[in-house]
């Protein structure tokens, strides 16, 4: 049996990476829309959004500044919406996973 695969382009799997490497994603289609399921490790981010958002915490603790507010802490199936076209920032301790849903 062969390791090789022919795919189209719609059967693979899009990986983003971001911050040399520190926060990575894998994109996939659900019944809610678009989403991407992914981890950041320790660190200080800024995101900016396209489109509207709501990400959900899997695993860890992740502080978010949106504009205007005070960082706060979300945790394991917690959320957060993120309106589209703003910038935000976001703080983990340790390695976070997240779940976010686009549109």
């Amino acid at each position: 049996m062969s390791n090789s695969i022919n795919l189209s382009e719609e059967e693979t799997v899009n990986h983003n990476v971001y911050f040399s490497g520190k926060v990575q994603s894998l994109a996939l289609e659900t019944e809610k829309g678009s989403a991407t399921v992914g981890v950041m490790k320790k660190g200080n981010y800024t995101f900016s959004t396209s489109s509207p958002e709501k990400m959900i915490i899997i695993s860890g603790i992740l502080g978010v500044k949106l504009e205007g507010n005070s960082y706060v802490k979300y945790k394991a199936q917690e959320e957060f919406d993120v309106p589209s076209g703003v910038s935000f920032d976001v703080t983990c301790d340790d390695d976070v996973a997240y779940l976010c849903y686009y549109g």
